[in-house]
Parts: C-alpha cells; sequence; structure tokens
C-alpha cells in the first residue's frame, strides 16, 4: 500500500505513465480530452506514487485562491446545516474548500463578515439567506462572483436562487382545510423577510380562496425561533379567539408553539392541529411528530455551488428547475371530529 508522499512532483507523475507533463496536467484539470489509454495509466501512476496535486499553487497559477466564501446567519442552525453541507460537498468536487463565516442575523456584523471574505480574496461568495440590502451586494458582486439563496436580488450582478415559498404555504394551509380546519392561526416570520412574507401571503391567500375570512388577530409574530413560537402562541391563546389549528412559518416556531400548547395542558393534534416548515432533522422525532413543508436545502446548496464555480469560470450558470417543496405529514395534524 502506498504511503502519503507530499514530495511526488508533477514530472515523476508523467514519467511513470509513460506521457508528457502537459499531457499529465491537460488530465488533471479536465480542460483537455485525453486518450482513454493515456488516462489509465496517469491514474495508475497517480495511485502508485500517492500523488497530491498542489491546488493552491494551481489556484495561484490562475490568479485564484480556489477558496469560496459562505455567508450564513448560524453555523450551528439545524436549518442552515443542511444548505451548507450541500454547498461544501459540491465544492469539493470542483476542489474548492469553502470558508464559512455567520452573520447572527445583525446586518452590521454581516457586512463585516462579507468585507472579511472578500479581503481573503475568495474566488466567489455564496449567501445563505442574507439580509444585506440589494445595492451592498449589487456593489461587491462588481468584484467577485456572488450566488443569494433564500431570496430573489434586484441586482442583475448577483445570481439569485430560491423556493416558491408562496406554494409552499398554500399547501400547509390546504392540508388543514381538508382537515376540516376553519379557525386557522398563523406565527409569522421576521417582518422585512421575503420568505416570511411569501408565507403570510400563501396563508392569507389561501384561507380567502376557500371562502374564509382572514382575521388579523389569528396572526403573531414568531421570528423564526423557538423563543418566539412559545410567545406568539401564548399571544393567541390569550386573545380569546377560537381556533383549532396552527400553521407554523418555520418548524423552530412550530417546536416553540407545541412547547407552549403542553405548559397549558393543551395536546397536538387532540387539541390543536400544527404545521411547520422547513422539515429540520428534529421534525420527525418531535413529540409529536411534525407535519411540515419540506425544503430540499442540501439540493439547494449544490445548486449554489455549481452556480458560483460557473460564475467564477465565467460562465452563465446553468439554468435549473428548483425541486417543488413537499407537505411531509406527520402526527401533529388531525381531522377536526365530524358532529352529529
Amino acid at each position: 500500500m502506498p504511503t502519503e508522499n507530499t514530495s511526488v512532483t508533477l514530472e515523476e507523475v508523467a514519467r511513470l505513465a509513460g506521457v508528457s507533463t502537459s499531457t499529465v496536467s491537460r488530465y488533471l484539470s479536465g480542460t483537455h480530452v485525453v486518450a482513454e489509454q493515456k488516462a489509465t495509466a496517469i491514474e495508475s501512476s497517480i495511485k502508485r506514487l500517492n500523488y497530491r496535486p498542489n491546488l493552491v499553487a494551481r489556484g495561484l497559477a490562475k490568479g485564484r485562491t480556489m477558496t469560496v466564501g459562505v455567508l450564513t446567519q448560524e453555523i450551528s442552525s439545524s436549518f442552515f446545516n443542511e444548505a451548507m453541507r450541500g454547498v461544501e460537498d459540491a465544492l469539493a468536487g470542483h476542489r474548492y474548500e469553502a470558508v464559512f463565516a455567520s452573520g447572527h442575523w445583525n446586518k452590521a456584523e454581516e457586512e463585516q463578515r462579507l468585507l472579511s471574505l472578500v479581503g481573503r480574496r475568495v474566488d466567489g461568495v455564496v449567501l445563505l439567506v442574507a439580509e444585506l440590502d440589494d445595492e451592498l451586494l449589487d456593489r461587491h458582486a462588481q468584484g467577485v462572483p456572488m450566488v443569494l439563496l433564500g431570496r430573489r436580488s434586484a441586482s442583475m450582478r448577483v445570481h439569485s436562487l430560491c423556493f416558491d415559498h408562496y406554494a409552499g404555504a398554500c399547501e400547509a394551509v390546504r392540508h388543514l382545510l381538508e382537515l376540516g380546519h376553519r379557525q386557522i392561526a398563523f406565527i409569522a416570520g421576521p417582518p422585512a423577510r421575503q420568505d416570511a412574507e411569501e408565507r403570510w401571503r400563501g396563508y392569507r391567500d389561501t384561507l380567502v380562496a376557500a371562502g374564509l375570512p382572514f382575521d388579523e388577530r389569528l396572526v403573531a409574530p414568531g421570528g423564526y425561533v423557538e423563543t418566539g413560537g412559545v410567545t406568539a402562541m401564548n399571544m393567541l391563546l390569550d386573545r380569546g379567539l377560537p381556533f383549532s389549528a396552527v400553521f407554523a412559518a418555520n418548524d423552530d416556531s412550530a417546536y416553540g408553539a407545541m412547547l407552549a400548547l403542553y405548559r397549558r395542558g393543551m395536546r397536538v393534534p387532540d387539541d390543536m392541529s400544527i404545521v411547520g416548515y422547513d422539515d429540520l432533522a428534529h421534525s420527525s422525532f418531535s413529540l409529536p411528530p411534525l407535519t411540515t413543508v419540506r425544503q430540499p436545502l442540501r439540493e439547494l446548496g449544490r445548486e449554489a455551488a455549481g452556480a458560483v464555480v460557473a460564475l467564477i469560470d465565467g460562465r452563465k450558470p446553468p439554468r435549473t428547475t428548483m425541486a417543488k417543496l413537499e407537505l411531509i405529514v406527520r402526527e401533529s395534524t388531525k381531522a377536526v371530529p365530524v358532529t352529529r
């Protein structure tokens, strides 16, 4: 079994394979087709010598650092973890390393992290649900290829990728309507967030389309966090209006809502049905398991990585059809009992 030898050179690989150094270089870069027989000899030589190409040196020769900055809000978040994993896995396939940074939902801190990544001369940037203004993103995108996930940017320089959150919210509310619920409350996301706004509109429009009145008193802010879900559910219950189901704008706020109900002696779904949004890893293990709208976040991350590499290479990102959001029905929702 060969042992790792970081001193092995391209010339040694070529000599053992019986080909020229330029042929090995072309094979490794993937920019030119190499005859199958030569490719097999090169692969055999690489394995025998345990050759490790110097990606940094290769990148610098192209004027690159072979790194991509990934700016998220919370590295510890289950939501962002899935997307980051998709980005990291896909970048590795292109021989790029990801450099992660968090903005912690603070625009000033987020801008500072972006400046830090650009200062490190990353070859591109992927932003996960950035709070930064389109004008600022446009300004930075003039100097570094940039892909934005989670919302659409008005900047023509920023490549945007996001799901149809309006359609996802409509699906969640329709599920509750099909179960016979007519008084449905909504725990909203952060104000001024594009995805939160789309989920709020989907909730409202689906009720109206079903011939039901929209009552603002059945809406409470949850802010996409567990503590916000607790506060929102308590607020809704304290208003004294009847409702039998809740659509929470994300899974974290749904977890909080279920905790608030538990503390008040109410059972899910016997006393209250709940639908979340995201399908985080914990949602299938919550008590009860949460009905929710699944976002294929890892797939979105892979799409973002492919797009940013294309921009770095001076190519137009491939047109992709984003996967549809899917309602995952579990035990947190239940049909309204039929009364005789």
